[in-house]
């Protein structure tokens, strides 16, 4: 009888010990499937810190549509389409990267919206539309997070 006590307390702890590994298995599994977007977010700030390192020195009367609200929702297709007219630049195929990793993340980086309204913009030096880039992207990884 005792045997068979230790017999069954021995297999119950063997099947706890198993399901915590699972679990721990599925939480890094979690952690490493969203850490990707994380990092890509990382690297696309970083590759527009270049960029607008690049502009300042290189490229100064490029101008771009801008948005004057960052934060209109209305705008987030006049964001993507000065990208654009950056990535048609041929100052910018250094930059190739960035726009294939922006590529990739627009679809996280975009809400679903219905229809878009009206965006107030201003065409403005390239350099002020990537910096109000990097604030929409700064944004969007922190609403990713939340």
């Amino acid at each position: 009888m005792v045997e068979d006590w230790s017999r069954s307390t021995y297999r119950f702890s063997e099947h706890i010990r198993r399901m915590k590994t699972h679990l721990y298995l599925l939480l890094l599994a979690a952690g490493i499937s969203a850490a990707p977007q994380m990092s890509s977010m990382a690297e696309l700030l970083t590759l527009l810190q270049q960029m607008y390192e690049s502009m300042t020195k290189d490229i100064q009367n490029l101008r771009i549509e801008t948005p004057d609200n960052i934060d209109d929702e209305n705008c987030i297709n006049t964001i993507f389409e000065g990208t654009e007219q950056l990535k048609t630049n041929p100052a910018m195929k250094k930059f190739s990267v960035f726009f294939q990793k922006l590529e990739r993340l627009k679809q996280s980086l975009t809400p679903s919206l219905a229809k878009e309204g009206r965006c107030d913009t201003e065409r403005k030096n390239a350099t002020v539309f990537i910096e109000k880039l990097i604030t929409f992207i700064r944004k969007a990884s922190k609403n990713a997070r939340a």
